[in-house]
C-alpha cells in the first residue's frame, strides 16, 4: 500500500498545474477561427464601410464642392450594401441611418428619428395588433371555412373551391400584411388538401396538380391582395410615406384613395392568376378525381369544431370593421368633406388605426373576470422589422433631399427628357420585378423610389406615374421562392417545387406589368389627379 502510495504521489507532482493542450487540436482551433473569419458574409459586412470610404475619398459631386450629396451617397452604398446581401440583420441595418446621418454630417439626431414615428408608422403599428387580434380569436379561420364552403358547389367543382381558397385569402391580405395573411390561411388550405391523398408517387396526377394550384394560389392571392389597400403591405406603406417626405405639400394619399386604385388593379391581377391557375392544373376529370376525397360535409364539420362566435370574436370584428369605415371617411371628395375636416384635417389614418387598437386593451372579453380582448404580452409578435424598415426609407427619402443628392441625380438623367411615358413605364415595372426576386420587395422600394422621382422630374411627368408602378412592381416577387417570405410559407408545405413558381409566376408577373402599365396612365391619372402641377416638384 505504500508503494502504490508513493508512486501515486510520485506521478501527481510530475503532473502539470494546468491542462495541456494538444498541439493537433491547437491548429485545427485555429484554423477553424481562421475560417470562422473568412466568411463571403463577413466580406459583405466590410464590404458596405469599404464602398462608403471609397466613396468619400474618390468620389466628386459638383467639383467636389458638395460634401454633403457625396457622404449621402456614400451612405447609401453603406446601407444598400448590407441589406442588399442581408449580411447584417435587416431590422439592424435599418437603424444604421441614425448613426450615419449625425455622423456624416447630413442631419441631426434629432431630425432623423422623427422618420422613425410619424402617421405612417402609427397606421402600421394599429393596423398590426387589430390583425393579432383577429388571429388570436380565429376570425381568419372561420371566414376562411364559409367562404370556401359557399365556393365549394356540390357537385365539387375544383376551379370554384380553388376561387374560393384565393379570394378568401385575397381579402385577408387587404387588410394585414399579406406575409401573415399566407402564415394564417396556408393551414385553412392544407387542411382541406389533408382529405386528399398524401404527396408521392401513388398521389394521382390530377390531385397532384390541384394541390399544387391551392399551395400556389394562396401565396399568389396574399402578394396581389396586398396591392389593393396601404396596409396589405409594406411596400405601399413606404410608397405613402416617401411621398410625403419629398412632397409635404402635395396632396397626400389617403387610405380610400389608394384603395380606389389599388382595388381595380389587385382584382384584375387576381383575374389573371386564377385563369392561370385553371389552364395550367384544373383540368378535366378533377371533378371525379377530387369528389371521392373531399365534399362539403368535411367543411361544416371544420367549422362546427369552431362552435357559435363568441363574444369576443364579436367585438373585435365589430372594432376592424368600425376602422376600415373610419379610413374610408377620414377623406371622401372636395365637396363632400369626411370626419377628418371636424378637426381641421389634423387626424390621420394612423390616428384611426391606434384608436381603434387601443379599444382592445379596454373592452373585456367576457370569458375571464378582468381580461381584456387582447394584452400586451399577445402583441409581442408585433413586426418591428418592418416599423424600422419604414423609419429607415423615410429618413433615407429626407436624407436624399435635403443633402442635394436628388438634384445630382436629376442631372445625371436628364437624357432620359425625350423618352416616352408608354416604354418607360413597363420598364420600370420589369426592373422592379426583376430586382425584387433577389432581394425583399420592401428594400427594393426604398431603392428605386428616389431615383424614379428623378426619372420622372426630367421627363417632366407627374412623379407617381412613375413611383407607383415601381413599387406595385416590386411585389411582383412570383418567381423564385426567396422572392418574399410568403413564397417560402408555400414552398415548405412540400406541395410545389422551384418550376411550378416559374411556370406559373411567369405569366402571372407579364400579366400583372400590362395590367400596371394600362390603368397606371389611365383609373391612376384620374384618382390621383396627375394632371394637376405638384408643388415644390424636384423638392
Amino acid at each position: 500500500m505504500k508503494g502504490k502510495d508513493t508512486a501515486l504521489d510520485t506521478d501527481d507532482s510530475k503532473a502539470p498545474l494546468l491542462p495541456t493542450h494538444d498541439p493537433i487540436h491547437r491548429s485545427e482551433s485555429s484554423e477553424s477561427f481562421t475560417r470562422s473569419i473568412f466568411t463571403l458574409k463577413n466580406f459583405f459586412v466590410l464590404l458596405g464601410p469599404l464602398l462608403c470610404g471609397l466613396i468619400c475619398l474618390c468620389v466628386k459631386l459638383n467639383g467636389g464642392k458638395d460634401t454633403s450629396s457625396r457622404n449621402m451617397l456614400a451612405v447609401l452604398a453603406w446601407v444598400f450594401t448590407w441589406w442588399l446581401t442581408e449580411a447584417v440583420p435587416m431590422p439592424i441595418t435599418s437603424m444604421a441611418p441614425l448613426f450615419l446621418f449625425p455622423l456624416f454630417g447630413i442631419a441631426s439626431a434629432d431630425a432623423v428619428a422623427h422618420s422613425y414615428m410619424d402617421d405612417v408608422i402609427s397606421l402600421v403599428l394599429g393596423s398590426f395588433i387589430l390583425a393579432l387580434a383577429v388571429e388570436h380569436y380565429n376570425i381568419h379561420r372561420r371566414l376562411a371555412l364559409n367562404i370556401t364552403l359557399l365556393f365549394c358547389g356540390d357537385p365539387l367543382n375544383p376551379p370554384l373551391l380553388l376561387l374560393g381558397i384565393c379570394a378568401t385569402t385575397a381579402f385577408v391580405s387587404m387588410w394585414m400584411h399579406n406575409v401573415a395573411a399566407a402564415v394564417m390561411m396556408m393551414p385553412v388550405a392544407t387542411g382541406i388538401l389533408q382529405r386528399l391523398p398524401a404527396a408521392g408517387p401513388s398521389q394521382p396526377v390530377l390531385v397532384s396538380k390541384f394541390c399544387k394550384a391551392v399551395v400556389l394560389g394562396v401565396i399568389y392571392s396574399a402578394a396581389v391582395g396586398g396591392m389593393s389597400t396601404l396596409t396589405g403591405t409594406g411596400v405601399n406603406l413606404i410608397l405613402v410615406g416617401m411621398w410625403k417626405s419629398y412632397f409635404p405639400e402635395a396632396r397626400p394619399i389617403s387610405f380610400n384613395t389608394w384603395l380606389f386604385f389599388g382595388f381595380p388593379l389587385a382584382l384584375c391581377i387576381f383575374i389573371a392568376l386564377w385563369a392561370i391557375l385553371c389552364l395550367l392544373y384544373c383540368r378535366s376529370g378533377s371533378t371525379q378525381a377530387l369528389s371521392a376525397y373531399m365534399d362539403k360535409a368535411h367543411l361544416k364539420r371544420e367549422l362546427d369544431l369552431l362552435g357559435p362566435m363568441a363574444f369576443a370574436e364579436k367585438m373585435v370584428l365589430a372594432i376592424f370593421s368600425m376602422l376600415i369605415v373610419l379610413w374610408m371617411t377620414r377623406n371622401l371628395t372636395d365637396e363632400i368633406p369626411g370626419w377628418g375636416s371636424l378637426f381641421n384635417d389634423r387626424a390621420g389614418d394612423g390616428t384611426a388605426s391606434v384608436m381603434m387598437a387601443t379599444l382592445l386593451f379596454i373592452i373585456p372579453n367576457k370569458k375571464q373576470r378582468g381580461e381584456k380582448l387582447m394584452d400586451w404580452n399577445k402583441c409581442k409578435k408585433l413586426p418591428w422589422n418592418i416599423v424600422l424598415l419604414l423609419g429607415a426609407g423615410f429618413a433615407i427619402a429626407d436624407g436624399v433631399r435635403t443633402s442635394g443628392l436628388a438634384d445630382v441625380l436629376s442631372e445625371m438623367l436628364e437624357f432620359l427628357e425625350k423618352a416616352p411615358y408608354w416604354a418607360i413605364a413597363p420598364a420600370v415595372c420589369l426592373v422592379s420585378g426583376t430586382i425584387t426576386e433577389f432581394t425583399s420587395n420592401n428594400a427594393t422600394t426604398t431603392l428605386l423610389i428616389p431615383l424614379l422621382i428623378q426619372i420622372a422630374q426630367n421627363m417632366h411627368l407627374h412623379p407617381l406615374l412613375l413611383v407607383i408602378p415601381g413599387a406595385i412592381g416590386s411585389q411582383f416577387a412570383f418567381l423564385l421562392p426567396t422572392g418574399t417570405p410568403s413564397n417560402i410559407v408555400g414552398f415548405t408545405t412540400g406541395h410545389i417545387e422551384i418550376n411550378d413558381m416559374l411556370i406559373t409566376g411567369a405569366p402571372l408577373k407579364i400579366a400583372g406589368i400590362l395590367v400596371l402599365s394600362i390603368l397606371m396612365p389611365t383609373l391612376g391619372a384620374f384618382v390621383f389627379r396627375t394632371d394637376e402641377p405638384l408643388l415644390n416638384f424636384g423638392g
